[in-house]
């Protein structure tokens, strides 16, 4: 049934699962950059005589960089082909963790994370736009639910990795394991990566050709509704991502160790949602993103309705989040390749632009939302709630008025 097209078979991994495990390692570098180092931020503090805002802007000159970065990942892997561009910024990235681990104070440190915001975003971007490449309809479809599956695995180990990683050796260590995953990834992409842009097929780099392109898609009102649900419906489970130092720690009186109870229900969610999303690809767009956000309504009154009338505890503070990720991932597939079908001859431009709202909204959610509703866990619930709803208007403004066909992708050559 999959097939990848006969290029280069040196260096290619010619299932789709194999493909799906290269690339859901690419996409997992973004969340193991986030994830990994939340239960060190104390002893960040410690170490580098800094203070926890200081801290705290580690992250966000990660986001800033990430956020900028995702505008030109795609289009550059349309100019110069998606393995050359993954190759580079993986090897860069390896540099930049290797900065962070060896960084003496916190200002050396939020230039080292900068470099990896810069670079870490390259994987999710440059990855849809290669299962794009190679696949159409429901087979994308599917593709995307397995990469998510494989990938919900990261954010799972990736923090009670880092909480046991600070326990036995502090926070360089951190750094060290992303330093060593890094590198080993880049030497398995050097090997099995496939090129999945053929050169006739590739796009210029002329700034003017650029900002037509880029006008073009950011004009375009379908594209737009469909990234800003994307944005919304993760911006209600990211902000418990940023908030969990403070959700665990400080609300639930967890220890540092912890953040398996938070990542996993999540991740779980996740992982199922997305086993569901490959189930149902034959089933029509529309009923996989409405029954996503029934499930998701549903665990977004559970929410509210534990946190009103129950103290924040466990298990019941962290159930919801299963609910909600399953929903969210039961929709990411169709939305996700919905609007990167509006654009067939630049998918990764287009893939740019999406990620780009997307980290946007992060970031947002990381300098702005969260520091003002993690005062307690029902501000919390109140968040996720009105962001999701949010997000569920405008898929359904699309879905209800769409402004321009569904563009049917011409099969690989």
């Amino acid at each position: 049934m999959y097939e990848l097209p006969k290029v280069d078979r040196t260096r290619i991994i010619n299932t789709p699962r194999g493909l799906a495990i290269l690339l859901a390692a690419l996409v997992a570098i973004g969340p193991l950059s986030v994830d990994t180092y939340l239960p060190s931020f104390l002893d960040i503090v410690d170490s580098l005589q800094a203070t926890p805002l200081q801290v705290q802007q580690t992250l966000t000159a990660y986001l800033l960089t990430a956020t900028l970065m995702t505008l030109f990942h795609g289009a550059i892997s349309d100019a110069v082909g998606r393995r050359r561009l993954l190759l580079i910024t993986v090897i860069i990235y390896a540099l930049a963790s290797l900065g962070c681990m060896l960084a003496k104070n916190v200002e050396t440190l939020w230039l080292f994370r900068a470099l990896q915001g810069m670079t870490a975003g390259a994987g999710i971007i440059v990855g849809r736009a290669i299962v794009r490449d190679l696949y159409q309809g429901p087979d994308g479809q599917r593709l995307v639910s397995q990469i998510m599956m494989i990938f919900a695995i990261a954010p799972v180990i990736a923090p009670f990795l880092g909480g046991w990683l600070q326990s036995w050796f502090g926070w360089r260590a951190v750094f060290a394991f992303l330093l060593l995953f890094s590198a080993l990834l880049a030497v398995i992409c050097w090997v099995y990566l496939p090129e999945t842009l053929p050169t006739f097929q590739r796009r210029s780099l002329r700034p003017r050709d650029l900002v037509k392109r880029y006008r073009q898609v950011f004009t375009s009102r379908p594209f737009l509704l469909i990234c800003s649900a994307l944005a919304l419906n993760f911006a209600g489970f990211f902000l418990y991502v940023v908030s969990a130092p403070v959700f665990l720690m400080r609300h639930l009186q967890l220890p540092s160790t912890s953040f398996l109870w938070l990542f996993g229900p999540a991740m779980s969610g996740l992982l199922i949602g997305s086993w569901l999303a490959g189930k149902l690809a034959d089933l029509p767009a529309v009923r996989t993103i409405v029954l996503g956000y029934a499930v998701m309504t549903l665990a977004v009154l559970a929410n509210l309705l534990i946190n009103l009338l129950m103290a924040p505890g466990l298990p019941w503070s962290v159930l919801p989040l299963f609910g909600f990720t399953l929903g969210m991932a039961l929709q990411m597939p169709c939305l996700t390749l919905m609007a990167l079908d509006l654009f067939p001859e630049q998918r990764g431009l287009a893939a740019s632009c999406q990620m780009f709202i997307q980290s946007a909204g992060n970031t947002l959610v990381a300098g702005i939302l969260a520091p003002l509703l993690d005062g307690s866990t029902l501000q919390l619930a109140f968040g996720m709630a009105a962001l999701m709803l949010l997000g569920a208007l405008a898929a359904f403004s699309h879905l209800r008025h769409p402004q321009a066909p569904r563009v049917q992708v011409a099969s690989w050559p």
